[in-house]
Parts: C-alpha cells; structure tokens; sequence
C-alpha cells in the first residue's frame, strides 16, 4: 500500500468515501500529473509545480491548489455556496463535496498560474 493508499485508510468512513473521491476525480482532470505526498498531504504534481492536494480534519475536509492567490479570486461563489476558505484552501465535508465545475475552474487558475498550457473542461451532456 503506497502513502496515499495508508493516508486514505486510516480515515473515518465518511472522510475516506469523500477523499476517495475527490482522488479520483483529480486523477481523471489531471492524467499526466504525479500523485505524491506533499506538505503531508496527498497531491498532485506537474513538472515541479503542486497543483492540488487535500486533506481530512477533525471537523472537515479541505481541498488546497497550493497557491494562496487562486482561492481569494473564488471567495464570492464559494460564499454563496456556504463553503468556508482561506487564502489557502477551501474546507467542505463528505455531506458537501466541492462541486466539479467549480473546482475545474479552480485548477485551470492554478494551472495558468502554475505556467503549464492545460486547460481543463468541463463534462458536456448531450
């Protein structure tokens, strides 16, 4: 079992449930991107830039793009969506997962800002 495999399950069932979605999720927008520990979180890396990672609380879980200038630009929609945040990183819970539209929005900031030519998209239903 590799460290994020250990760091999924060591987690309560609900936080595992979510993170382990959250994990696939960001493995399916992020294909070519490596899945490392970083800052003693599960992450995930592109050449030498940490683009995504999270995390499991006591209270909450947190989704963190490793930048602390893409959230701040997110505060008036992940306000009215009643999620809590920092400059670092948005907090949700397994009830209350981050939608993917917004966090594909999220990534492509931090993506351009990380200086890497990827755009993600997001689902179209036909």
């Amino acid at each position: 079992m590799d460290e994020i495999e250990s760091y999924l399950a060591a987690l309560p069932d609900d936080q595992r449930a979510a993170l382990t979605a959250l994990d696939k999720t960001l493995r399916t927008l992020l294909p070519d991107a490596k899945r490392v520990m970083a800052y003693a979180m599960p992450s995930y890396k592109i050449g030498k830039s940490v683009v995504a990672g999270y995390a499991a609380f006591a209270k909450h879980l947190g989704f963190f793009p490793h930048s602390g200038n893409i959230v701040p630009t997110f505060a008036a929609d992940l306000d009215a969506l009643g999620y809590k945040h920092s400059k670092s990183g948005v907090q949700f819970t397994p009830a209350k997962p981050i939608p993917e539209t917004l966090l594909i929005r999220i990534l492509n900031d931090r993506l351009r800002e990380a200086g890497h030519d990827i755009t993600l998209e997001t689902k179209r239903t036909p």
